[in-house]
């Protein structure tokens, strides 16, 4: 979010309840009342963007699925462990793909009953389960490869190689797919977060095949896999770390309070502001409540709705919050408010 504090006079335009843009809908809280003002962005689309991502996430988990398939049946023929234990690791990535399917059609429905904001934050928990899957599984491929660079076990060199080349053009289809899907939904982030890892573990193991080919190298293949378990844990840090900054309520990285606060105190009548709260629903949905007391006379006057829709529009033209709400309370009024904080 940005801004520059300055003064804001009211909207000359304005009439009562009617933004001067035409997208904010006005609502003031008369003395002792509750009522509360409330804003829309423009960008409210998130049903047909999340429907969309659903599309795309479904075919990734197809290409993906399809592979773990072929790649059972290879380690059957061949009886290679190896690539029964890499079909281990494709398990994960296919649950994990059909969890974030589910969490993308939850976040489509539409707001209902108990469910005030729909469940878009499905997407959230969606995210922070594939966050956890990729630690897990960074952990066991560190424990295998430690293992197997200790005392190397016997590599059909060719068969790597083979498998690795598939495996790799599966995954660069599966990324040119969620390549075009919301990347800002935290949830296409975690599925794109495991498909690019298969993918970087697939390039490395085709190296280590070609090492084990050509120059009899059996721990390249460990070697390879210490690589990519490093590149799982750092993203699994990002996925976890964003999807537990949302879950546990903190600011948009993007929000200066300070900035937002100042700006609110500008305009004019308004005598101060507590109760600022700022909180992230779902990805891209930043949301905004503020208890702001102002002149008293401007009740009587008639002026609250005007300070609403100048409230509204300052923080509309500076800070990118989708849903805002104020609370418009003369200054007599904040003595009855015994749980308030700043």
């Amino acid at each position: 979010m940005r801004g520059n504090r300055h003064r804001h006079g009211r909207p000359g335009a304005a009439a009562a309840g009617v933004p001067p843009d035409g997208g904010v809908h006005g609502g003031v809280v008369p003395e002792g009342g509750g009522a509360h003002g409330h804003h829309d962005g423009p960008g409210h689309a998130h049903g047909v963007a999340a429907d969309a991502d659903a599309r795309y996430l479904t075919v990734a988990l197809v290409l993906i699925a399809s592979f773990l398939v072929g790649e059972v049946v290879a380690a059957t023929l061949s009886g290679s462990l190896a690539l029964f234990a890499d079909a281990g690791h494709m398990l994960t990535d296919v649950v994990a793909l059909a969890g974030s399917v589910w969490a993308a059609r939850l976040a489509a429905r539409p707001a209902a009953g108990i469910w005030t904001f729909g469940l878009k934050r499905a997407e959230i928990l969606s995210a922070a389960g594939n966050g956890v899957t990729l630690a897990v599984i960074a952990v066991v491929i560190t424990i295998e490869a430690i293992r197997r660079l200790v005392t190397p076990p016997g590599v059909d060199g060719a068969v790597v190689l083979g498998v690795a080349l598939v495996g790799a053009a599966v995954n660069v289809a599966a990324t040119a797919v969620l390549a075009r899907a919301n990347r800002t939904s935290l949830n296409v982030t975690g599925a794109f977060a495991h498909i690019v890892t298969d993918l970087y573990a697939f390039a490395g193991t085709a190296l280590a095949g070609v090492i084990i080919v050509v120059a009899g190298w059996t721990r390249a293949d460990a070697v390879a896999s210490l690589l990519v378990a490093a590149l799982m844990a750092h993203a699994a840090w990002g996925l976890v770390r964003d999807a537990g900054r949302i879950l546990l309520e903190a600011a948009p990285d993007d929000v200066a309070l300070d900035q937002v606060r100042a700006h609110i105190a500008g305009v004019e009548h308004v005598l101060g502001v507590h109760d600022l709260h700022a909180w992230t629903v779902t990805s891209n949905l930043p949301t905004l409540s503020a208890h702001v007391v102002v002149e008293d006379h401007c009740f009587a006057s008639g002026h609250a709705p005007q300070i609403l829709d100048a409230l509204q529009a300052c923080l509309g033209e500076h800070f990118d919050v989708e849903h805002s709400t104020f609370q418009l309370e003369p200054a007599s009024h904040v003595a009855h408010e015994h749980g308030q904080h700043a």
